[in-house]
C-alpha cells in the first residue's frame, strides 16, 4: 500500500481528498494535516510515500514547506493539489520536484489519474532498479511512467463500457514490461476479472492490444495481452 498525508487547510476539502485517495487501489490515507507544522510532524514520523499538498496553508506555503522538507533529508514524494494557478507557483513546484500539479476544483477521475500514473511509476522504478543501473531505454520508461495523457478513446465503446475504465486499462497495459493476463489487470486496477475480460476482449478486438496464448502443462492455455497502440 502507498501512504498518503492529504495536507489542506479546510478540513472538509482535506475530508474530500481522503476519500477520493481512499477509493484508489493500493493506496491508502495515513495522515491529514492543515498546517505546514503538522504535516512536516507527519513527514518526519518516516510513514509518509506521497503527500497531496495545498500551496495555501495557514502558517507556510506548501511550496516552501517542500523546501524545508528537502532541506531536511525528506524525499517524500509530492502532488500539488492547490487553486494557486500562476505560472511563478507552478514552476517553482517543478524545480522543487513535485510529480504532478492539479488545479482546484478538479474531478475524482482527475485525481485518480495522477494517482495511477505515480503508482505506475513506483512498480518501474522498482522493477528497474533491481538491476543496480539503468539503461537509456529503463531511463525512459521512468520518465514515461508519469505520463497522465489517456490513451485515445475507442470509437463507438460498446454498451457498458465506460472510457475512464478503458483509459485506466490502457495506461496499465502501456506501463508493463511484459504481457498481462485479465487476472493481472485486474489486480493492478481493481477491477473484477470478468470486468477486466470484458474489456480486454474488446480493446483486442480494436487492434489496440495483441493477444497470445501461454501453455501449461494443463488446462486451456492463458491469455495474455501487450499494448500495441502508438
Amino acid at each position: 500500500m502507498i501512504d498518503v498525508l492529504v495536507v489542506d487547510d479546510d478540513f472538509r476539502v482535506a475530508e474530500i481528498n481522503a476519500k477520493y485517495v481512499g477509493k484508489v487501489p493500493g493506496f491508502r490515507v495515513a495522515a491529514r494535516a492543515h498546517s505546514a507544522a503538522q504535516a512536516l510532524a507527519s513527514v518526519q514520523r518516516g510513514t509518509i510515500d506521497l503527500i497531496l499538498l495545498d500551496h495555501y496553508l495557514p502558517d507556510q506555503t506548501g511550496l516552501e514547506l517542500v523546501h524545508r522538507m528537502r532541506e531536511q533529508g525528506h524525499g517524500t514524494d509530492v502532488i500539488m493539489i492547490t487553486a494557486a494557478g500562476d505560472v511563478t507557483t507552478v514552476q517553482a513546484a517543478m524545480r522543487l520536484g513535485a510529480l504532478h500539479y492539479l488545479v482546484k476544483p478538479f474531478t475524482f477521475a482527475a485525481l485518480r489519474t495522477r494517482l495511477d500514473s505515480y503508482a505506475a511509476l513506483r512498480r518501474t522504478v522498482d522493477r528497474v532498479g533491481g538491476r543496480g543501473i539503468a539503461g537509456q531505454e529503463q531511463v525512459d520508461r521512468i520518465f514515461s511512467a508519469l505520463r497522465t495523457t489517456p490513451a485515445p478513446p475507442s470509437p463507438g465503446l460498446p454498451s457498458g463500457h465506460s472510457e475512464p475504465t478503458t483509459d485506466l486499462i490502457c495506461r496499465v497495459l502501456h506501463h508493463a514490461d511484459q504481457p498481462l493476463s485479465a487476472h493481472e489487470v485486474a489486480a493492478e486496477t481493481g477491477l473484477s476479472r470478468s470486468t477486466a475480460q470484458r474489456y480486454l476482449r474488446h480493446l483486442e478486438q480494436a487492434g489496440r492490444l495483441r493477444l497470445s496464448l501461454r501453455y501449461g502443462d494443463t488446462g486451456r492455455p492463458e491469455h495474455r495481452y501487450t499494448w500495441v497502440a502508438p
